[in-house]
């Protein structure tokens, strides 16, 4: 089976993962960047966050970066439900969308896809939802081996997904795209599948031009995404022009799945507005804003 590197594990420590993103997505401000609200599709409140970063420094960091929405999953889940349930947060008029994580701790990470007992827990959680209301979607989730989109509560919970009308956040490649679709009853065709990374491993460009064309409300998103930004922090040639070609179909996300992914929250958000504003006003607005809005029906 093909596989899937283990995206920003596969730097020597965390700090070089923070820094090569950084300098891929890092361009000087200038008077073209974007300017307007942002929705961060994959935000993670992970429990080693909550003491280094609590609430306050997280919407502190959110406000001052214009971020007006995000997609909360977390591990284990309570810090979803913390960011769902805070008043500041909605007071600030932050839009939290909470998804179900499908990870109680690290070891689920590698076995979640067969493990009976996190259905149960996701059902419990759909079941219980959050102080924002009902939960909206699945993930992230990682699969390291594509196989592992034939486990059997895999299966289960991409059927479950699009009957309930959830999207899903994937980490994974190519190959276990197609394979998550077909557990689907539409075969993919009606599943709201966010792709992390759009393939954290490189996929080629004509690939997910590919897979964007065969299943109609995938959408990617672009944090880590190599090959994405050249020189100066704007965007390459080939992702310009796929942009263009499906502007309604990608997000943007910070992906703090380690403490330094919050401490480095302002510069990832700033190099997202430089090469947003490479873009025509109104692909970079639906790209920053109205695509997740519109996916998650918010204002």
């Amino acid at each position: 089976m093909s596989t899937v590197d283990r995206g920003p594990t596969r730097c020597r420590s965390a700090r070089a993962c923070v820094a090569a993103c950084l300098v891929a997505l890092a361009g000087a401000a200038n008077a073209a960047d974007y300017s307007g609200p942002l929705f961060d599709a994959h935000l993670h409140y992970n429990e080693e966050a909550q003491s280094p970063h609590p609430l306050p420094d997280v919407l502190a960091r959110l406000q001052r970066n214009g971020v007006k929405g995000i997609v909360a999953n977390s591990r284990p889940n309570d810090g979803s439900k913390a960011l769902a349930s805070s008043p500041a947060v909605r007071a600030a008029g932050i839009a939290v969308v909470p998804f179900v994580r499908l990870y109680r701790n690290r070891a689920d990470y590698d076995t979640w896809f067969r493990d009976e007992s996190i259905y149960d827990m996701v059902q419990a959680e759909l079941a219980a939802g959050t102080a924002a209301g009902a939960y909206r979607g699945l993930g992230e989730f990682h699969l390291y081996d594509s196989g592992n989109a034939n486990g059997p509560v895999a299966r289960k919970l991409m059927a479950l997904a699009e009957q309930r009308g959830l999207a899903v956040l994937a980490h994974v490649d190519d190959a276990a795209i197609d394979l998550l679709m077909a557990s689907t009853p539409s075969r993919g065709q009606k599943l709201r599948l966010v792709w992390a990374h759009t393939g954290i491993g490189g996929t080629p460009v004509a690939r997910v031009d590919q897979l964007l064309a065969k299943y109609p409300l995938l959408m990617g998103e672009l944090s880590y995404r190599p090959g994405l930004t050249c020189e100066g922090g704007k965007l390459c040639p080939e992702w310009r022009e796929l942009l263009l070609k499906y502007p309604t179909r990608f997000l943007i996300g910070s992906d703090t799945w380690v403490n330094q992914r919050w401490q480095y929250y302002d510069e990832l958000m700033k190099g997202y507005r430089a090469w947003l504003g490479d873009l025509p006003a109104d692909v970079a607005r639906r790209i920053a804003w109205d695509n997740g809005a519109t996916l998650f029906g918010l204002q």
